[in-house]
């Protein structure tokens, strides 16, 4: 929640100017780690942004901060190693996301404040949001990678987590046998696998014959084909969904081929991974992290909860027994 807003406020004014010294510093430290020379000159052009961006908050609120805290460093830290870990991608995803919260953040204040002293002071920035700095970030990502398939991975690698998590539950609470709940479980998450590989394909195929159907239709009346081609190929996408929940239900199901006799080891080590992924959903979309992490956490819960509630029903009303 942001907090009031006027000149006078220290809360604000550290939330916003921290803010930005953490964009500059993620920038500075992205470009001296990218050989990429397009990443390069994005980045060139960010900082001076982002430092004028500084340099102005800093002189509304008459406040000077020139150290992140502990939290941001932390923040910065991880940022920057994953990206030296993981390259030019991850450094085009990065960039996309923190535009995102910026443009999130700055909007919600607009909506809040626009007929204060804040919201007139909004106005540049959100012109360098929207105009520039948005615009800068958006074209290079467009050139090199595809955020939505990124997305995709990982809501593929969530649900194969969550749903499979649920599954094992519940096979402990019908069979309570550790060899049962392997067989089960594994050939529940395959054909969840499958599933989810199809639904991905069929999708993607029906809307490819969908823009194919329109580029016809457009192209027959003689009028311009604004529709953009699609990046995603559905049988690729397809398997790279698939492998994703394989990915996300081996972390319930590893425990119990490594000697686990019960739920619990599966469910600790999911709710990590929960946490985890929720973390990079969240910032990918822009979403609150706390919220989506929370959000996610209930959600495992309850699947293990019902779960495993209902393979107790299902063992006191059959008499399951292994």
């Amino acid at each position: 929640m942001i907090p009031t807003a006027h000149r006078n406020d220290p809360t604000l004014a550290r939330l916003l100017i921290l803010d930005e010294l953490f964009d500059l510093s993620l920038y500075k430290a992205l470009r001296d780690i990218s050989t990429d020379t397009d990443a390069r000159n994005t980045l060139d052009e960010l900082v001076l942004i982002e430092t004028r961006h500084l340099a102005f908050w800093q002189k509304f609120f008459d406040m000077k901060l020139e150290r992140l805290n502990l939290g941001r460093r932390l923040k910065l830290w991880c940022f920057t190693w994953l990206c030296r870990l993981f390259g030019s991608t991850a450094v085009h995803l990065v960039l996309e996301a923190i535009e995102v919260y910026g443009v999130r953040k700055y909007l919600a204040l607009w909506n809040s404040y626009q007929d204060q002293p804040l919201g007139e002071a909004l106005k540049g920035i959100l012109q360098d949001e929207f105009k520039h700095e948005d615009a800068l970030v958006t074209k290079l990502t467009e050139r090199k990678i595809n955020p939505e398939k990124i997305r995709n991975i990982f809501l593929g690698l969530n649900d194969g987590l969550v749903e499979i998590l649920g599954a094992v539950s519940g096979f402990f609470g019908a069979f309570g046998d550790a060899v049962t709940v392997l067989i089960a479980a594994s050939t529940t998450a395959v054909a969840g696998a499958l599933s989810m590989a199809a639904g991905a394909f069929l999708a993607l195929n029906s809307e490819k014959e969908v823009r194919a159907m329109e580029a016809a239709k457009k192209r027959f009346l003689g009028e311009e084909n604004g529709s953009a081609e699609m990046q995603e190929q559905p049988l690729k996408s397809a398997v790279f969904v698939g492998g994703a929940y394989v990915i996300g239900a081996l972390v319930p199901v590893l425990p119990v081929l490594f000697g686990a006799k019960d739920a619990l080891v599966s469910v600790l080590t999911a709710g990590t991974m929960v946490i985890l992924v929720s973390s990079i959903l969240a910032f990918l979309s822009g979403m609150e992290m706390k919220r989506r992490i929370l959000l996610n956490l209930v959600i495992i819960t309850v699947a293990v909860s019902v779960s495993y509630a209902i393979g107790l029903a299902a063992k006191q009303i059959w008499g399951i027994a292994v």
